[in-house]
């Protein structure tokens, strides 16, 4: 490999980088606390309330995208990495939330089938 080669290696892994950490801002990463799990000294929270807040972090993610996506298509915002993160992460929010539904309706389903 000749100097030149070499120097545009070094150039591509530089952009590279510089997109990596603006994906890192963009996706901030979760708080410590949220993977230890719920905090035992706080009151415990109905059934309601959290699927409340999942639906209010889905539709937060939701709007996001709408944002980001219409930034990219004013010609805003150039990295489409950026909005492919954005748009994947909330397809992938809105699909679980999808399928923690279907859960829920075919538990109901199924206690309301039971004989009492």
């Amino acid at each position: 490999m000749n100097v030149n080669g070499a120097a545009d290696v070094l150039a591509l892994r530089n952009a590279v980088l510089q997109r990596n950490a603006a994906l890192r801002e963009v996706v901030s990463p979760p708080a410590p606390n949220a993977l230890r799990g719920p905090d035992s000294s706080a009151p415990p929270s109905s059934f309601d309330a959290t699927l409340q807040t999942a639906l209010q972090k889905v539709n937060a993610l939701q709007e996001q995208e709408d944002t980001v996506t219409e930034a990219y298509e004013r010609g805003d915002i150039t990295d489409i990495a950026t909005v492919m993160l954005m748009q994947q992460r909330a397809s992938v929010s809105f699909e679980a939330t999808l399928q923690v539904r279907n859960k829920v309706l075919s538990a109901y389903k199924d206690i309301m089938g039971m004989a009492v």
